[in-house]
């Protein structure tokens, strides 16, 4: 007989991150007692045997092999069709349940329906508050922030630091803009209205621009403190370049995606003048000596180089430039 579909289709996309995804998925059962769920875990052709260490300590799980790196957004897309419960949860590899926390999330958002998207609170291994759990929208003002250095001189002002909310520790219910895919949970039925993931976004943003679609239809995201995971964040980037260029790219696509046409070109501007502000303060920097400042000006030095391709976004898949020249593959 088939088994009668469980409430919840967990789905986790690994790659090259066994140790992290065989964690992630044994604190996930652990933690795991209240809700009917399936776990898909998607390897992206990992080359560090994560598919087959994922086999061999979880079968009950339910493993896509893909033959190739098909990004994150593709990458759940492809689960989520797969998946047999009424809602779907978004889990990181680099996470690990904590105290229920997917119960906690089920219960806070059967009694909360309304919201369409839920995240939870992430922490850091020794406890102290990872803020990346949610983020306010971009906004001009939060790009000229960021391009000025308001932002990094005063990290905890909510004026300055409008996108993560700055000072707020995530120790309330609130509604937000953007809910993270680490920990997102989401009807399966809103899910299929807004076609999941818009796939131009390769890697970074596509919760973002998931958030802000629902966000027009009237939903509106929130997190609960009661659900708590850690999450390490960036495990499976390949450099600190290459995540700034990505994450760059995608902030430039949300801009052009989610902005009125007359304001693109100031914050695509400003983020121009920012990274370029950045560059010339590391190097100048760098000339006083030591490894730490050296990093950093190589760092911006390269994201510099790489302005045409982060200012130019994310093409739709079928344009030029809708698959990243540089993705793995």
């Amino acid at each position: 007989m088939t088994r009668p579909a469980p409430d919840l289709t967990v789905i986790v996309i690994s790659y090259n991150t066994r140790a992290l995804t065989l964690a992630a998925l044994r604190t996930l059962y652990a933690q795991t007692s209240e809700t009917d769920m399936e776990v898909i875990v998607l390897d992206n052709a990992s080359a560090d045997g994560s598919a087959d260490a994922i086999a061999a300590a979880f079968p009950q799980a339910r493993l896509i092999r893909a033959p190739e790196n098909l990004g994150f957004a593709r990458a759940n897309n492809v689960a989520a069709a797969r998946a047999r419960g009424a809602w779907l949860l978004l889990l990181n590899p680099d996470t690990e349940i904590r105290d229920r926390a997917v119960d906690r999330l089920m219960a806070f958002a059967r009694a909360h329906p309304s919201h369409g998207i839920y995240g939870g609170r992430t922490v850091f291994p020794d406890g102290t508050l990872n803020p990346t759990s949610c983020w306010g929208r971009i906004t001009l003002w939060s790009v000229l922030c960021s391009a000025t250095g308001l932002t990094a001189a005063f990290p905890r002002s909510r004026l300055f630091n409008p996108e993560t909310i700055g000072g707020w520790g995530r120790d309330s219910v609130r509604e937000v803009d953007i809910v993270t895919g680490c920990f997102l949970l989401i009807p399966r039925a809103l899910w299929d209205r807004l076609g999941g993931f818009d796939l131009k976004y390769f890697m970074y943003g596509e919760e973002a621009d998931l958030c802000l679609r629902a966000g027009r239809l009237g939903y509106r995201p929130v997190v609960t403190p009661e659900a708590e995971i850690m999450h390490l964040v960036g495990a499976s980037a390949n450099t600190r370049a290459d995540r700034a260029v990505r994450v760059a790219r995608a902030r430039a696509t949300l801009i052009r995606d989610h902005w009125p046409a007359w304001k693109v070109p100031l914050g695509l501007g400003a983020m121009w003048a920012g990274v370029g502000l950045r560059r010339l303060v590391s190097a100048a920097r760098a000339r006083a000596g030591g490894p730490a400042r050296a990093g950093a000006a190589a760092l911006w030095r390269e994201v510099w180089r790489a302005r045409r391709v982060w200012l130019a976004g994310y093409a739709p898949l079928g344009e030029a430039g809708g698959r990243p020249p540089d993705a793995p593959s």
